[in-house]
């Protein structure tokens, strides 16, 4: 079960990957949106979540990265995590997605996905 975290920022990818260590998960980090939608993209994987931080480096915003990864899967759960920006949130944001605002406690990123992943029937074998 692999988490794509969307971050441009190292040490906030880190954090994150640590957080979702300790909660069991194993994930993937993309540092760019283009590089997420690349990597929802390919066939061999098969991500059950997506973590994305709002403002990224490059064309694609977390918005645009998250409305992608719901065209391919649109049970995937979605979290954003942003500094500045959650007031666009109930626009761009799509539904049954969670908003995390920096700065946040590592465990949050933990209990978001499994919150919304305990929401999300499992995916068709």
């Amino acid at each position: 079960m692999v988490i794509l975290v969307v971050e441009d920022d190292f040490l906030i990818q880190d954090l994150v990957q640590g957080a979702l260590s300790e909660g069991g998960f194993e994930s993937e980090v993309a540092s760019s949106g283009e590089e997420a939608v690349t990597l929802l993209q390919g066939d061999e994987n098969n991500y059950r979540a997506l973590v994305t931080d709002i403002h990224l480096q490059g064309a694609l915003t977390g918005w645009d990265v998250a409305k992608r990864a719901r065209e391919l899967n649109p049970d995937m759960p979605v979290i954003y995590m942003t500094g500045a920006g959650a007031d666009q949130w109930p626009s761009h944001g799509v539904p049954n997605s969670m908003l995390l605002q920096k700065p946040f406690a590592p465990a949050q990123v933990v209990t978001a996905v499994s919150q919304l992943l305990n929401q999300t029937p499992p995916p068709h074998e």
